[in-house]
């Protein structure tokens, strides 16, 4: 069964279309009319191995914000709506990624519980015009929308760049191993029984 979605969010601030598939190869298509963003979807479609089409428009002319914080809630519910049932997921998982100096650490739980933990002291300025503020507002959106524990952390770093870029990876690795399909069950991973 394909672990696809596709989901379509539209408000008086922006219009998004996001479509995902789990099972991918990293296939990408994205627009978002904010470059920084398109190369940070990028690293989550290419480390994750997910096929991933993100198509935003917003009002960029004032800031940001609404449009990355969308994407992050419109990829959050696509990529819930993808994971079904959620039988036979891992469901947990955790990977460090490096990027020359810094190092970035994602811990996930897709527990039906969206909840988000940041530890990555980010000054508030811009990398090119992006405000890096904003990159835990994705996270937060995302997790939020996905019903997914995220803890995000970084013990060390220098160059904001790569520390962002780091994030994205880690991210991405831990993301894709969580939802991978484990072949000894087919249960959803709770002794709950649901997620």
């Amino acid at each position: 069964m394909a672990r696809s979605a596709q989901l379509k969010r539209t408000t008086r601030e922006t219009d998004i279309l996001v479509e995902i598939d789990l099972d991918g190869t990293g296939v990408q298509d994205l627009n978002t009319s904010i470059p920084f963003l398109d190369h940070m979807l990028s690293q989550l479609a290419r480390h994750g191995l997910f096929d991933l089409k993100v198509h935003a428009k917003g009002d960029i002319e004032i800031d940001f914000h609404h449009t990355v914080e969308d994407v992050g809630i419109t990829l959050g519910q696509a990529f819930e709506k993808a994971l079904g049932d959620k039988k036979g997921i891992r469901r947990f998982s955790q990977a460090f990624v490096p990027l020359n100096e810094a190092l970035a650490h994602c811990v996930i739980d897709i527990s039906g519980r969206g909840f988000f933990v940041f530890n990555v002291d980010l000054p508030k300025t811009k990398l090119g015009t992006f405000d890096v503020e904003l990159i835990p507002e994705f996270f937060q959106a995302f997790s939020a929308n996905s019903g997914t524990t995220l803890h995000i952390n970084s013990p060390y770093w220098e160059n904001l760049h790569h520390i962002a870029e780091a994030m994205f990876k880690s991210f991405a690795r831990a993301l894709d191993e969580a939802c991978q399909l484990d072949p000894r069950s087919n249960e959803v991973p709770s002794t709950k029984g649901k997620l």
